[in-house]
């Protein structure tokens, strides 16, 4: 007996635009650029490093040869060092303590070997870079150079790049919990009080996810050690800042505003961040933007904790407060549009069927109470 043709199997043609329509399509081009965009920011900030403006002291036995040897590193081609004059060798290592410079070069004024100041825990990328330059710089008056860590990487930090993953970490949970909040509960919150429940639902997790990470790194692998509760608390901020912005993104785009996220956080953030190569030898674009995003400022944060007692830390909390801060803005300021919106969708048709169906109802209206008008009355 033949089938109904009513019934008939789907056409792979069918089933091929029932699975890719038009919204599909558009979403997998956006998964393409974004990929494109990885890509460029990856190998755009990290094929060819170069050391710019990085802030030198130098010490010499007079205040003529002092300015002297400034004015030949300043003039360097490509600008690697901004340097400048200090009194003594512990000057210069006080500065760079307080990091206000990243290098100090010290002139023996009795022999041909001097002596390159340098802080490991600054990041060992600006201190490779340092040393090869001073190295290049002195062989031409045919003189040495050697090189002294000043602030040293903790034992079990190899490259110094354990707080670099620990942020890293800390902002993939963020917008991770986000995202699965967003695809579990809607990605948008369609009143206020939703909308602070989602922020405040997520302090916990950023309270937790700060603490798993302390634990991880200091007592579970011994990778940065003796500042537990600093870092619990830089976590905290950190992880919250990436969810909350998260969040944010979605009650304005809905769905994509995952991807907003990962092009900040990821594509753009994480190679900025000055983990494997800091700021001072990325290429301008990375360099400028590194510090005023979440990922940067968390990684320099946990630098001048562990290893710089502090100094200077309070922009870099700053930046990441006013991330979350501006998360939660957000987030409301979205919920509210939407609920707006929704509220007068009530009185407006959803689709243009829907208006071609009130403009027959209307029409109808209009002929019956014309007729009843031209009825002859009893």
């Amino acid at each position: 007996m033949p089938r109904d043709p009513k019934h008939a199997a789907p056409t792979f043609g069918q089933e091929l635009r029932n699975s890719i329509d038009a919204r599909t399509v558009v979403l997998m081009i956006g998964v393409l650029l974004l990929q494109v965009a990885f890509i460029w920011s990856y190998v755009g900030a990290f094929h060819e490093p170069k050391p710019k403006n990085v802030p030198v002291a130098v010490v010499a036995p007079t205040q003529q040869i002092g300015d002297q040897t400034v004015a030949k590193l300043n003039g360097i081609d490509g600008s690697p060092v901004k340097a400048h004059v200090v009194a003594s060798e512990a000057a210069a290592r006080q500065e760079i303590k307080d990091v206000d410079v990243s290098a100090a070069f010290v002139i023996n004024p009795s022999g041909t070997q001097d002596t390159l100041l340098v802080a490991g825990g600054g990041g060992t990328s600006v201190v490779t870079s340092m040393e090869a330059l001073f190295t290049q710089a002195t062989a031409t008056q045919q003189r040495t150079v050697k090189s002294v860590d000043v602030v040293p990487l903790q034992s079990g930090d190899g490259r110094g790049l354990s707080g670099f993953y620990l942020a890293i970490g800390w902002m993939v949970g963020g917008y991770l919990v986000a995202s699965l909040l967003g695809v579990a509960k809607g990605t948008r919150a369609h009143n206020l009080t939703r909308a602070t429940a989602r922020v405040l639902g997520l302090l916990p997790y950023a309270f937790l996810s700060g603490l798993g990470g302390a634990l991880v790194v200091d007592q579970g692998l011994g990778a940065i050690t003796g500042h537990f509760w600093a870092l619990v608390g830089i976590g905290t901020l950190v992880s919250y800042a990436a969810s909350s912005v998260t969040v944010a993104f979605q009650s304005f785009l809905g769905v994509l505003g995952i991807g907003v996220s990962v092009l900040l956080f990821v594509v753009l953030g994480n190679p900025s961040a000055g983990g494997a190569y800091q700021t001072d030898v990325l290429p301008t674009f990375w360099r400028v933007i590194g510090d005023w995003l979440p990922n940067g400022a968390a990684t320099e944060a946990i630098r001048r904790v562990v290893y710089f007692d502090g100094a200077g830390v309070w922009p870099f909390l700053l930046t990441i407060l006013v991330w979350a801060i501006a998360g939660i803005a957000l987030t409301f300021l979205g919920t509210k549009l939407l609920a707006d919106e929704e509220h007068l969708s009530v009185f407006l048709p959803e689709s243009e069927e829907e208006l071609d169906e009130l403009r027959r109802a209307a029409a109808h209206e209009s002929d019956v109470a014309t007729a009843e008008g031209a009825a002859p009355t009893s």
